[in-house]
């Protein structure tokens, strides 16, 4: 009886925890954000698909941030995260709508890290294909000297890059083959 009584406890207060808990953004929601944003901004929108597991994805994101190259990043791009291909414990966490994002521009089959360039307006400006229609080319997080120079070239369809910049970018990203 004791053990019933428990359970029932719990579950009195398990049962509102999980419904209380946020929902996360459509796909739609985060895009119509961004491009609010980058309209009043006056920059380009950086979209990474990563999922809580992608050690290449918080690889990406801890670069993108670092001092050494983050003023590029926040200068010319309102920079945002869909969450896709979580495993079947963190299928709460994906984005709804981020997957079918992701397969509207091949990326379903890509990995990830996978990330989109788009203008304030939501065009497509670049995206993480190292070779263009080639599915299995997917720079992702890049490490190796010819992905990082493919990501600055596509970096620089969308903003105007330094020298200084460019280096910095090409050393920081470097640093991803540890």
């Amino acid at each position: 009886m004791k053990k019933a009584i428990l359970l029932l406890t719990l579950l009195i207060f398990l049962i509102p925890a999980s419904y209380s808990q946020e929902k996360p953004s459509s796909a739609d929601e985060i895009m119509q954000e961004a491009m609010k944003i980058a309209k009043e901004e006056k920059k380009d929108i950086f979209l990474m698909f990563h999922a809580s597991w992608c050690g290449w994805c918080k690889r990406m994101d801890a670069a993108m941030k670092d001092e050494s190259c983050k003023d590029f990043f926040d200068n010319n791009f309102v920079t945002i995260h869909m969450v896709v291909k979580e495993s079947a414990a963190n299928k709460h966490l994906e984005n709804p709508g981020a997957d079918e994002f992701l397969a509207k521009y091949n990326g379903d089959k890509a990995g990830i890290p996978f990330w989109l360039i788009f203008d304030k307006n939501g065009k497509l400006i670049a995206d993480s294909f190292m070779t263009p229609g080639d599915l299995r080319s997917n720079i992702g997080c890049p490490a190796q000297d010819e992905e990082i120079a493919a990501f600055i070239s596509k970096l620089k369809l969308a903003a105007k890059m330094s020298q200084d910049e460019e280096n910095s970018i090409l050393e920081r990203f470097k640093q991803n083959r540890n």
